[in-house]
């Protein structure tokens, strides 16, 4: 498979986010996310703006569904969203509505495996329930809250050969990751890299990161699109 490159637009502005998407775009980046933070204050319209601007766009709605499975799938698939995120912690039944939705209305299913007490397990759970890629994430307040106590803060690089190992779905690995850790994630398996708070936005204030984001996002394309096919075992 060859690697893609996914920015979460983890802002609470439609006009914010299309500015940034339009800046990712120029730099490479191939697949917009709709993050929590853009769907909770702007629900669907958000998601509506972002496929009006970038037809054609693969658009990740990042709803994080614990439950109503099937009709979050289905607003959002409604709005032009082209992948959906359910969580791994979710009833089962909830998973199960969401892949049908996911059948039903032609849309890629995204599960994630925050929080999880043993995360490649909830890596594997995702995919025999049917999802079509696996998220393993290291969520912004475990990170803080066991950096504040003095301890090292986890990272989705600890297991995530394990998880990979684990799993015959792609693989995306989220959470604080660094330019230079981003990059080597596809080292790892895992094809989907995704880009978000520390490197594009500000996750402490809800916008754009200061600085050459746009360079940064640039280099980062460049070296991931460079790596070429990374197996996948399905």
């Amino acid at each position: 498979m060859k690697p893609i490159v996914q920015i979460s637009l983890d802002v609470v502005s439609v006009d914010e986010a299309i500015s940034t998407a339009q800046m990712a775009r120029r730099a490479g980046v191939d697949w917009l996310e709709a993050g929590t933070p853009l769907i909770i204050a702007e629900g669907m319209h958000g998601v509506r703006a972002l496929r009006k601007a970038f037809p054609g766009v693969p658009i990740v709605a990042d709803l994080k569904t614990m439950d109503g499975g099937y009709l979050e799938a289905e607003l959002m698939a409604k709005a032009g969203a082209t992948h959906i995120v359910v969580m791994a912690r979710a009833h089962e039944e909830t998973l199960r509505c969401v892949v049908k939705a996911g059948k039903d209305l032609d849309v890629k299913v995204m599960g994630d495996n925050l929080g999880c007490p043993d995360m490649v397990a909830g890596a594997k759970f995702i995919e025999d329930m049917g999802c079509d890629y696996v998220i393993h994430h290291i969520g912004y307040d475990e990170r803080r809250g066991i950096a504040a106590r003095g301890l090292r803060m986890p990272s989705p690089l600890d297991q995530l050969r394990e998880v990979v190992n684990a799993v015959k779905v792609p693989v995306q690995a989220v959470g604080g990751l660094t330019i230079e850790q981003a990059v080597r994630t596809p080292e790892y398996g895992a094809p989907l890299v995704v880009l978000g708070a520390p490197l594009t936005i500000d996750a402490d204030a809800f916008k754009t990161a200061s600085g050459d984001v746009e360079g940064s996002l640039r280099m980062i394309c460049e070296k991931v699109h460079g790596y070429g096919d990374v197996a996948v075992r399905r």
